[in-house]
């Protein structure tokens, strides 16, 4: 293994060192934060046969889940270089659509029995194993609110957890973290999966151990929610969502909200998704968030067209569209990758 991801109090570490050592940007401290994009869709597929046609690329005329991780790979050393140093990588995925209402397809590498689907996990295992070589964290969502409805009750919840949990272990990665689930307050069929309970899962992820070392375990919430003392209390580091939060003030209340919530403590806070751009200005999300010492999270769900945001399939993983261009020089700019 190449990377070793960890946390001292409130910073990242990668192996040993602080992240982006010594950098400050516009009289704001850099060093130990983790800024990241949203890439969920890296090792998308659609068992349902009604709606794979969706997701056609457009010079084949079919979907071909194996070029989507392909194509993946091949952009990630870019991202890489402008020093994005973390993606956001889920086994069910996030809507395709970039924002979905009914979520019909079947895109989840997780069984309705809880068991791990051998097609997504080859798919993912080259993802992490590239991430590694490049001196990557991923972030990996276990679970999201548009497919859990898949797995049979809460025992495949729990089963699909260590199983999840295990396969890391298996794999000998040290650069992965984990979000049990995206958005915690938002359309989950589960209990468990809920605010009132997630907390049981975070518990569970950091029960299980392999050689004295367990994994670093949060879970996020919708956009402009802080979250709650159950999860403050449990989780290793905060993830939260920039999704409809307009105001730039409203990011920085938020991380100063969640550091008031009782049983926190030095560490990490991340937003892991937010869709406000603005990077020409000179207050916008992403410098709210690093000037509260929080890291900051691109979601791209697609512009005009949609097929060329990150999140809507078929995905075009290069920083092929003006918005992508501006957010990737915004990072090289913060973290001076690339000067």
């Amino acid at each position: 293994m190449n990377t070793n991801v960890s946390i001292v109090e409130d910073a990242f570490y990668i192996n040993g060192e602080i992240t982006y050592a010594d950098r400050h940007y516009e009289g704001h401290k850099i060093e130990g934060l983790l800024l990241n994009s949203r890439m969920v869709q890296g090792i998308f597929d659609d068992r349902n046969p009604e709606t794979v046609h969706l997701w056609e690329y457009p010079d084949t005329g079919k979907w071909d889940a194996e070029r989507n991780t392909r194509e993946f790979l091949s952009a990630m050393p870019a991202w890489r270089a402008h020093g994005v140093l973390a993606f956001t990588i889920n086994l069910q995925g996030g809507s395709p659509e970039g924002y979905s209402k009914a979520q019909p397809w079947h895109n989840s590498g997780i069984e309705a029995d809880g068991s791990l689907n051998p097609d997504y996990l080859s798919r993912l295992i080259r993802i992490i194993d590239f991430a590694d070589e490049l001196g990557m964290v991923v972030i990996l969502g276990y679970f999201y609110f548009g497919q859990d409805h898949r797995l049979n009750d809460e025992d495949a919840v729990k089963h699909a957890t260590d199983n999840a949990t295990g396969w890391l272990f298996d794999n000998g990665w040290t650069n992965v973290i984990i979000e049990v689930n995206n958005e915690c307050n938002v359309r989950y069929s589960h209990e468990i999966l809920q605010p009132e309970r997630v907390h049981e899962l975070i518990e569970r992820v950091k029960s299980i151990s392999r050689d004295g070392r367990r994994n670093l375990v949060g879970t996020s919430y919708g956009g402009g929610r802080v979250p709650l003392e159950n999860v403050v209390r449990a989780s290793d580091f905060l993830l939260m969502h920039g999704n409809g939060v307009s105001d730039p003030n409203r990011i920085l209340e938020m991380v100063q909200q969640a550091r008031h919530v009782p049983g926190y403590r030095p560490m990490p806070i991340l937003f892991n998704e937010d869709d406000h751009f603005d990077f020409d200005k000179p207050l916008n999300n992403c410098i709210a968030a690093i000037s509260q010492y929080a890291s900051w999270g691109y979601f791209d769900p697609g512009e005009n067209d949609y097929h060329h945001g990150y999140q809507s399939v078929p995905v075009q993983w290069q920083i092929n569209t003006p918005r992508k261009r501006a957010f990737f020089q915004k990072v090289r700019d913060i973290t001076g990758h690339g000067a």
